[in-house]
């Protein structure tokens, strides 16, 4: 008699994260440890709802490995939506990792899951839920704190320039945000940098905008500064639902969008980003003009 996914409780266990299989979702532990990725360990845990998969894959990987992995619809998850195709594969939460002797157990899950999947479009509000606040991280520049309604910086005289320093430390209310934008500490001018509604006011450069705290060697590290990131840009999407467009991504100045390509480019160029995720979210950032 063939095996059929339970309702509740089926768990494939990996290497840094357990997958439990559930009637509506599925739950992803991940463990703790020095060798799990520091992003995961922040992360704790992720429910993700079917109805927010497009499909799921099984593809090898390295060293006798096979990779499970969860392709998410576009907009339904802060945390890639803030992410932007920044993450490195080694940091993508909804990879699972196997020895590749369980790879016929791994089809049957695959199988399974993608039985359940009823949706692969873009969704219209975020399905998973983002990281729990308060949230506060150091940047180069400063200390970003959330509390879940307001994003505060508060510069420290090390760092900030002097345009920072006259305009003080800044206190954003998410009903006065319009979105968010964070460029990975791994990359050339990392930094988290609050959009404001009317976005062409502030300075091009991040080290010159109040609106924004720049990253270094050991500041704004992805496993603090991203999850930052997708908990305010969720509050700002609960706060003005009517601004989203149907990718669940608020209407951007044109000269914005080009900068976001240009920079996606360079990802592109650099090998961070794949020639799929590049076109895809190409694609995605034109929609919203």
């Amino acid at each position: 008699m063939p095996h059929t996914m339970s309702r509740m409780g089926d768990v494939l266990a990996g290497f840094h994260a357990a997958w439990e299989f559930e009637s509506d979702s599925v739950l992803i532990r991940y463990e703790r440890g020095l060798r799990t990725p520091k992003l995961f360990q922040a992360l704790g845990e992720r429910r993700v709802p079917y109805r927010a998969i497009a499909d799921v894959t099984l593809t090898p990987g390295r060293r006798g490995t096979v990779v499970l992995r969860l392709e998410l619809r576009s907009g339904a998850d802060p945390l890639l939506a803030a992410a932007a195709g920044q993450l490195k594969e080694g940091s993508d939460p909804y990879r699972l990792v196997l020895p590749a002797e369980r790879e016929t157990l791994a089809e049957y899950y695959r199988d399974e899951v993608r039985d359940r999947l009823t949706d692969s479009e873009a969704a219209e509000e975020f399905l998973v839920g983002a990281p729990e606040v308060p949230l506060q991280f150091k940047a180069y520049d400063g200390k970003a704190s959330f509390d879940g309604k307001i994003a505060h910086f508060r510069w420290f005289w090390t760092g900030a320039s002097s345009a920072k320093w006259k305009a003080g430390d800044q206190s954003f209310p998410v009903t006065e945000l319009s979105g968010v934008e964070w460029r990975s500490p791994e990359v050339f001018e990392g930094h988290l940098r609050l959009l404001r509604r009317d976005s062409s006011q502030q300075p091009a450069q991040a080290d010159q905008d109040p609106a924004a705290v720049v990253f270094g060697l050991g500041y704004g590290p992805v496993h603090e500064s991203l999850p930052f990131a997708a908990a305010v840009l969720a509050a700002v999407r609960r706060a003005e639902p009517v601004a989203a467009t149907p990718a669940g991504t608020p209407r951007r100045d044109p000269a914005d969008i080009a900068e976001r390509i240009r920079h996606l480019g360079e990802l592109h160029q650099a090998g961070l980003v794949t020639d799929e995720e590049f076109a895809g979210k190409k694609a995605e950032l034109l929609a919203e003009l």
